[in-house]
């Protein structure tokens, strides 16, 4: 099996895991339809899919720096999809949440692994591999409104099983690859890796920066379909087209950001991106009518062109720990954000949405600042086969 199809059915799994991460905005306002919650109690779902998600994926990380565990791919896909297809059948609030959570600790183990996979399929190549499987991701969250809206929209919260599918399919979809990485690897041919020096520093600068990423895309995807119901009108409808821009363009913008980085390096595309993802932020809030749908578009490219770019920026600053920094900057710092929801939705609920909202337009502010301390790695030759590839 080639590289190039390898990171193709990665690319596919991750967007059917990732699709349960959009499911959780996606199913905000139903949860406030069929049973009345308020924003501090969606604020709430939102901080159980990401709690328990960014404590445990750094966890992961770890242990596959020390243990290669490749079926945790699909182990990890089930176990994403479960929660969320069980959410919707007990209108109980705990129970909800124990399983939206639930949810969150499948995503976690997904993301450490199946970096490392990527990264060794990719033949440690560049950034274009890296792109072709974070668009995955991003194309998971770009479907999730839809499939939400197509399951739970027409059928109500107790259709939430059938949100299970794309687990299975995903599950399915990795098998093939661990079955080649095996083969490489019983034949000594396995992909090479890279080794080089720590540089601690950088890394937590970088995270530091994803952090604040997170917090401006989190506070985004959990309150936007209401934001635009209220600003736009039109039902349901015009938060679902909200939210399908916000996510569909983080696909554009993620292989956007391969292709530019390649000319001008990861670290100063990262930086641009940020400015014009504080500016576009500041859009969302002001421009009036329709024009909202371009500037959540240029969020969303904004944010997500440094997405893929501050995961390889990661494993090239932490090259002996690339299981610990995938889960640091592809999970912890990424699902952190939704930490900072309830915050919003209290906010929002003493004052108003908009309100509450404008914060997030410093968040890329304060991740341009940091990337602009960041050196742009020097990469060390390949040395050898990657250790459990």
């Amino acid at each position: 099996m080639s590289g190039r199809t390898s990171i193709t059915l990665l690319s596919v799994g991750h967007s059917c895991v990732d699709v349960y991460q959009g499911a959780v905005a996606a199913l905000v306002p139903f949860l406030v339809a069929e049973r009345g919650y308020g924003y501090a109690a969606v604020s709430g779902v939102v901080l159980a899919a990401s709690l328990l998600s960014s404590v445990a994926q750094p966890l992961f990380g770890a242990l596959t720096d020390r243990w290669p565990l490749p079926w945790l791919l699909p182990v990890s896909t089930l176990v994403g999809g479960a929660g969320i297809a069980l959410c919707g059948l007990d209108d109980a609030y705990g129970p909800t949440l124990a399983w939206v959570a639930l949810s969150g600790v499948g995503v976690a183990a997904y993301h450490p692994e199946s970096a490392r996979v990527a990264r060794a399929v990719a033949r440690g190549s560049g950034h274009r591999g890296m792109a072709w499987f974070s668009l995955g991701g991003n194309l998971g969250f770009a479907a999730a409104p839809l499939l939400v809206a197509g399951v739970v929209g027409l059928g109500g919260l107790r259709l939430s099983p059938l949100l299970l599918l794309p687990a299975l399919a995903g599950a399915l979809l990795c098998l093939p690859v661990l079955r080649e990485l095996a083969r490489q690897r019983a034949a000594g041919a396995g992909p090479v890796e890279r080794t080089g020096r720590d540089d601690r520093a950088a890394f937590v600068r970088l995270s530091l920066a994803v952090v604040c990423r997170s917090i401006a895309f989190t506070g985004l995807s959990t309150f936007l379909s209401l934001y635009a119901t209220q600003r736009l009108g039109g039902g349901s409808a015009a938060g679902t087209a909200a939210l399908v821009v916000l996510y569909a363009g983080g696909a554009v913008g993620s292989v956007l950001g391969g292709a530019l980085a390649e000319r001008w390096g990861r670290v100063a595309v990262s930086r641009w991106s940020y400015l014009v993802a504080a500016v576009a932020v500041a859009g969302v809030l002001v421009v009036p009518g329709p024009g909202l749908y371009g500037c959540v578009a240029l969020t969303s490219a904004g944010l997500y062109v440094p997405f893929s770019l501050q995961v390889t920026l990661g494993q090239d600053y932490l090259p002996s720990r690339i299981g610990t920094a995938s889960g640091i900057t592809l999970g912890l710092t990424v699902s952190i954000g939704g930490l900072a929801s309830p915050l919003i939705g209290g906010l929002a609920d003493a004052t108003s949405l908009r309100t509450a909202l404008v914060p997030l337009v410093a968040m890329p502010l304060l991740s341009w600042a940091l990337f602009r301390t960041l050196p742009e790695p020097v990469l060390p030759e390949p040395t050898g086969a990657e250790a459990g590839s």
